[in-house]
């Protein structure tokens, strides 16, 4: 019979700092600041609609994008030698090895209007092009403080959890069942859409996990990477909880709608892969 004790510390462990917070966060959301319980947190949630409008929409063409660029990779990847897929996952994670916040100033000196990325093209004479065929005044490619630099920072810290589970799974098909699939007539093609991506699904989902959430709640790469224009819920929390206007109680009930709402897509989206499961081989 296994030690029932070797989980004493998981469980301590799970219930100061998951389990604990939860609570703390239901409990803040439901009342006031006189300790009264009231719904006037939730009463006024639609003002803050734009909020959870650019969180979700940046975090879905995020995840989006991740799928489109970490499947492919991960795919071929795994069709690799040995030797090749340990030099790649490993250059896939180096860059986790570095700060997240080391991560994104490096991004933000590449996107500036005065940046590497900038100088570079200013240096080929791409613009001096643009400008004689178009007969504009063209000086820098503007790329910092805009929707499309939070996503690409969203992008490149989250990559490599799309790209790790997705790897994972695939590594781990069986060979004979491709092998079966070919013998009874199914080309590449057929063999990709018929068995490989159906059973690489459970990687997919995860990987969506692994990206969406982190994307969702993010606060520093929409501050520097967006120029504080485009206010994500990560940043409306964070105002709650720090800002001026302090108020954990507002601050616990948008953290808690987040949750619910992120709980649901989740649902959702593990619904599909079971439904996915029972795809024939042919």
């Amino acid at each position: 019979m296994k030690n029932k004790s070797l989980s004493i510390p998981y469980v301590v462990w799970m219930a100061f700092f998951v389990v604990a917070p939860l609570v703390l966060i239901v409990a803040y959301a439901f009342t006031a600041r006189d300790g009264s319980v009231t719904l006037d947190n939730f009463n006024n949630m639609g003002v803050y609609f734009p909020a959870f409008y650019n969180s979700f929409a940046l975090a879905a063409a995020a995840t989006l994008l991740c799928i489109l660029i970490g499947y492919p990779l991960a795919y071929f990847v795994s069709k690799e030698s040995l030797l090749v897929r340990k030099v790649a996952m490993m250059l896939i994670m180096l860059p986790m090895w570095m700060n997240f916040l080391l991560r994104t100033y490096a991004w933000m000196s590449l996107l500036d209007d005065n940046g590497l990325i900038n100088q570079f093209l200013r240096t080929v004479g791409v613009f001096d092009l643009v400008n004689a065929l178009s007969g504009g005044n063209m000086t820098c490619l503007h790329m910092i403080n805009t929707q499309g630099a939070i996503v690409l920072g969203m992008v490149y810290n989250f990559l490599p959890f799309m790209i790790m589970p997705i790897f994972s799974v695939i590594d781990k098909i069986d060979p004979r069942v491709i092998e079966a699939a070919q013998d009874l007539g199914a080309d590449n093609a057929m063999v990709f859409r018929k068995v490989v991506f159906p059973l690489s699904l459970p990687g997919v989902l995860s990987g969506v996990t692994m990206v969406f959430i982190p994307s969702v709640s993010t606060f520093a790469l929409s501050r520097l990477l967006g120029g504080g224009k485009t206010l994500l819920l990560g940043d409306l929390i964070e105002m709650q909880f720090l800002g001026n206007a302090y108020n954990p109680h507002l601050g616990s009930a948008i953290a808690l709608v987040m949750m619910v709402i992120v709980l649901v897509c989740m649902a959702v989206m593990n619904r599909f892969g079971e439904g996915e499961e029972g795809v024939s081989v042919l």
